[in-house]
């Protein structure tokens, strides 16, 4: 006798399918997420490329294959990520990770208070990165981005890039502030402040945030032309957001 799941679905996947939030009928629980992504390729030919680049999240963490589906489970299909719970934050509200350090928000992002949070007056260095929307990438003109984020899963990777970096880098301290809903040219969509007692440690672990970020916290951003629009991916190389640097 066959059950049914609810599955999120983020993104150019979303959009393929035609639902954020998917009812899929599946023969018995449980079943591998591998099983999963092969019934809904089978069912949703024309998402097939989409859906073999997608990693399966079980209760808002990456799964592997043989990864069992239970009943009750929270259930989405991500795509890659270039960087919600299938609902939008509504443009007075916020949301952060259980220790204050990451925040995701449809406000504007200020550089200062970020950086606040990793203040120490043991540390010498501090560093701040910032991204924003350029008007021009290669030959398209970029009218405004457009972020989505699947946040309760996306504020705990991005607390285990802070804590990932604390012990990296003992005694070094990590906050990001990302923004989603509609970011205009010149404005900023992430900002990521490190704070350690020396230089060389700041930038190495400033670096490596914004790479993991990119890697593995499942924000995606769709870029917006005069002409049209598509969601961006991953841009180097084979998609893994379980590999550590």
């Amino acid at each position: 006798m066959s059950t049914t799941i609810s599955i999120l679905l983020f993104a150019g996947l979303a959009d393929r399918i035609g639902t954020a939030s998917l009812a899929f009928s599946v023969p018995a629980l449980p079943l591998t997420t591998g099983d999963l992504k092969r019934l809904l390729s089978e069912a949703y030919p024309d998402a097939q490329s989409q859906i073999a680049t997608a990693f399966v999240a079980v209760n808002q963490e990456y799964a592997l294959p043989d990864q069992l589906i239970q009943s009750g489970d929270e259930v989405a299909l991500i795509p890659p990520v270039s960087g919600g719970d299938g609902t939008n934050l509504q443009d007075t509200d916020s949301s952060s990770s259980s220790d204050g350090t990451c925040t995701i928000t449809c406000h504007r992002l200020s550089v200062e208070e970020t950086i606040a949070k990793v203040h120490d007056d043991n540390h010498g260095a501090t560093l701040s990165f910032v991204g924003t929307t350029r008007e021009i990438t290669g030959q398209m003109r970029t009218v405004t981005l457009e972020y989505e984020a699947y946040i309760p899963m996306a504020l705990k990777e991005m607390q285990q890039i802070c804590m990932d970096i604390h012990g990296r880098w003992p005694g070094t301290k990590c906050a990001i502030s990302h923004r989603i809903g509609t970011v205009g040219i010149g404005e900023t969509s992430v900002v990521i402040a490190v704070s350690s007692p020396h230089r060389e440690t700041c930038y190495e672990a400033s670096r490596y945030a914004i790479e993991q970020l990119k890697r593995s916290v499942p924000i995606w951003k769709k870029e917006i032309w005069d002409d049209g629009s598509e969601w961006k991916g991953a841009q180097t190389g084979p998609w893994d957001p379980m590999a550590r640097q």
